[in-house]
């Protein structure tokens, strides 16, 4: 008889704690599901225009892949555009070509993110303009898995990712931000990647330095090689990300940075998004061929724009924000560590006997 009453005692209370914890799981799901189709199916795809920002946008690393296709993709939607990468020659191509085909102004500002001492000249450049928005894309990452110590020109190198990686954004919002406050309306999109929510070793610096979301089992995306505008192949070795690489490089720093930052300038009108792609094709990451979960430049960009003013934190892309999910949520952490250490010593290998091969 006390047997059986206090089974009962026990039934009540387990029941109700059963039911809340479905409840609550089915709140959350529902919440998620309402989300994702407000950010993926609906969008904001209006919100980006210069009538509502602004006549100017800036985009840095400005003159291929993703950072190219945003300057496109502004310029389609009216707005005049300001290219901001090292090499003149490729600044004036992409500018004739944009003002050829969308009909509007561009300038360009010729600066080595590399540097510290540019912030002046590219003020300088921007005086007058009224910017509604400002795109962080330029970066520099590895040009092959290495232990950290072995990396040349190490010292160099770290100056390097950590003023293209994270001084620009700083630098670049510094300059921008102000005007947008007086004017209470403004986008700023930090670029970051997906390759640094598990540390990557053997890319330690570069997924520290550069991004704190989801990585797509891969540290493979960041060891091609490549040379871009901001890196000098015989002293740095590294590639500058000038928008061409399927990663435009960000940071832990930049993620955390940009989701402040939105927090603090929310309530005077100013939007900053923190942008983690995945793999995106591009000419100079020799990736050709666009499928679902791997798209173009310019459908990369058309979907993340749709996102503006609905996540503070966007992979930008359906299939991206998926594999996000699923590297975070279910692959355990501990395992896929050590796949990444696994994965960078086989191509390290690789590389370095390539290198040797001549």
């Amino acid at each position: 008889m006390d047997s059986a009453q206090n089974m009962q005692r026990l039934k009540a209370p387990l029941f109700w704690i059963g039911a809340v914890t479905v409840a609550w799981v089915s709140l959350c799901t529902l919440y998620r599901l309402i989300n994702g189709l407000r950010v993926w199916i609906l969008g904001n795809g209006n919100l980006i225009s210069p009538s509502k920002l602004g006549k100017w946008a800036v985009v840095t690393g400005a003159t291929d892949g993703i950072g190219k296709a945003y300057a496109e993709e502004l310029a389609r939607r009216g707005f005049d555009i300001v290219l901001i990468s090292r090499t003149q020659e490729k600044l004036a191509e992409v500018s004739g070509a944009i003002e050829s085909k969308y009909n509007v102004k561009t300038k360009t500002i010729s600066a080595d993110f590399g540097s510290t001492d540019i912030y002046s000249k590219i003020e300088s450049g921007l005086v007058g303009l009224e910017v509604g928005v400002l795109v962080n894309n330029v970066g520099v990452s590895y040009t092959y898995p290495e232990f950290f110590l072995n990396i040349p020109n190490l010292d160099q190198f770290i100056n390097n990712m950590i003023n293209i990686n994270i001084t620009s954004v700083c630098q670049m919002s510094r300059l921008v931000l102000p005007r947008m406050v007086e004017r209470s309306k403004g986008v700023i999109l930090n670029i970051a990647s997906a390759s640094g929510m598990y540390p990557v070793p053997l890319l330690t610096l570069y997924s520290s330095s550069k991004a704190r979301q989801r990585v797509h089992l891969a540290t493979r995306l960041h060891c091609r090689p490549h040379i871009g505008s901001n890196s000098k192949k015989d002293d740095v070795p590294g590639f500058s990300n000038d928008g061409g690489s399927l990663y435009p490089p960000r940071s832990a720093f930049v993620d955390y940075f940009s989701r402040g930052l939105d927090a603090e300038y929310k309530n005077k009108g100013i939007i900053i998004q923190s942008v983690l792609p995945f793999y995106v094709t591009t000419k100079l990451s020799k990736i050709k061929r666009a499928s679902l979960d791997i798209p173009t430049p310019e459908r990369y960009v058309a979907a993340q724009l749709s996102t503006v003013g609905l996540q503070s934190q966007t992979s930008g892309y359906l299939p991206h924000a998926i594999m996000g999910w699923v590297t975070t949520a279910l692959l355990p952490a501990r395992l896929f560590k050590k796949y990444l250490m696994s994965m960078g010593l086989s191509q390290r290998a690789r590389y370095l006997k390539k290198q040797k091969q001549g």
